[in-house]
């Protein structure tokens, strides 16, 4: 039996680190974790590229409730936090 998600607090930031996803999973995984947060948490999301096509995907799916911050823009390494509102 699991538990349920317990939020610890309402600014808490949740890591995704999608590099160690198998690509035909992570946007189904990715909209699972998104769907999970409530208003003020954050997705911190790693990936070893930048997601354009996953960004148009969570704008359109999203609007408004979820804003997106860029955090870090390397090669190899981008992360976005994704900010439910």
């Amino acid at each position: 039996m699991s538990l349920p998600h317990v939020h610890t607090s309402p600014d808490a930031i949740y890591p995704f680190d999608a590099r160690g996803i198998a690509k035909r999973f992570r946007h189904a995984a990715i909209f699972g974790a998104l769907d999970s947060l409530q208003p003020g948490e954050t997705m911190r999301f790693a990936n070893d590229h930048d997601p354009l096509p996953l960004l148009n995907q969570i704008m359109q799916r999203y609007g408004e409730q979820v804003s997106i911050e860029y955090r870090q823009r390397d090669p190899g390494l981008i992360v976005i936090d994704f900010v439910v509102r």
